[in-house]
């Protein structure tokens, strides 16, 4: 098997250290709440003014044009990228930014649910959500299940702490143990991982599940884990949050699209999306919400609905 070509999570509160821990926001699990987080980011940076673009907003359907809003799933344990301000309830982030722009531009206001990650494509499925927005790597897997919108690129990235004191490297690890959430491709890209080191007589990897990436990161600042492997912003965020902490093992791999997941049965609706991130792209406001957020090398070019990918 080619680890090198697994693809990276996923498919976010600001992280402030105490004398003896990482102390994050959380949600995810079993908790649940609910934000329309228009103009809050989390961020002092300010934000683009969108504009509702009317050719594409009477493309909308009637169902959700009616309401107002464009829902939105995710699970705000994954900073930068989505994660719960300091006010233990707004969510914040890269993709609530980028998703309220998209509404923004087909003439709605986003509205964001905070729910478990691997609840999040069921959600989307049975109609909970009219879309979700949670840093998921577009993989042949999720295309079966929904429709997905490509709108940024991020690769796996390994970290440990800082001095690497166990001598860690992705290709290294056998016998150590590693932290990851649960339910991304991250979980499987380390489980690989591990059976390679198995075959080779070599000890396996012992695999620390969280439900959280913030409970992940946490772990690795406490030492619980002697390393951890995320989506690159993620890493790269965490490493920045911890105060010297933390630093990065390896090189990023596996670069891969993150999609907005819609229901399969909304092709002409996740058109309508993909040409709202187009729009937003063309006219700068993609690239400001990117660099906002410091993560603009992963900016795309062109937004594909359903791209080819490999697993």
């Amino acid at each position: 098997m080619n680890l090198q070509s697994t693809t990276s999570r996923r498919l976010a509160i600001g992280l402030a250290l105490g004398a003896a821990s990482l102390s994050l926001a959380a949600c995810g699990g079993s908790s649940s709440s609910s934000s329309s987080s228009g103009a809050a980011s989390g961020s002092a940076s300010p934000l683009p003014s969108i504009t509702a673009d009317a050719a594409l907003s009477a493309k909308v359907p009637e169902k959700i044009k009616s309401s107002g809003k464009l829902t939105f799933g995710t699970d705000a344990s994954y900073p930068p990228n989505e994660f719960v301000a300091e006010d233990g309830s707004t969510i914040v982030g890269l993709d609530v930014d980028l998703g309220n722009a998209i509404a923004a531009r087909l003439g709605l206001q986003g509205e964001w649910t905070n729910a478990s990650f691997d609840s999040l494509i069921v959600g989307v499925t049975n109609g909970k959500f009219d879309s979700s927005m949670s840093s998921f790597t577009i993989n042949p897997e999720r295309l079966k299940q929904v429709n997905m919108v490509s709108y940024f690129n991020a690769g796996t990235e390994w970290a440990v702490a800082t001095g690497n004191p166990q001598n860690i490297t992705p290709d290294d690890a056998c016998g150590k143990t590693v932290g990851v959430q649960k339910a991304t491709v991250q979980a499987d890209d380390i489980a690989a991982r591990s059976e390679v080191c198995t075959k080779a007589g070599k000890p396996a990897i012992n695999v620390q599940q969280y439900n959280l990436q913030s409970d992940v990161t946490t772990a690795l600042v406490s030492g619980k884990v002697d390393a951890m492997l995320a989506d690159s912003p993620v890493t790269d965020y965490a490493i920045k949050q911890t105060n010297g902490k933390l630093q990065a093992a390896g090189s990023i791999y596996a670069s891969a699209p993150y999609g907005v997941a819609i229901p399969k049965s909304e092709t002409a609706f996740a058109e309508t999306v993909q040409a709202a991130i187009q729009s937003l792209i063309a006219d700068g406001s993609y690239q400001k919400i990117l660099d906002k957020w410091g993560v603009g090398s992963g900016a795309i070019k062109t937004s594909e609905l359903n791209p080819t990918v490999t697993s």
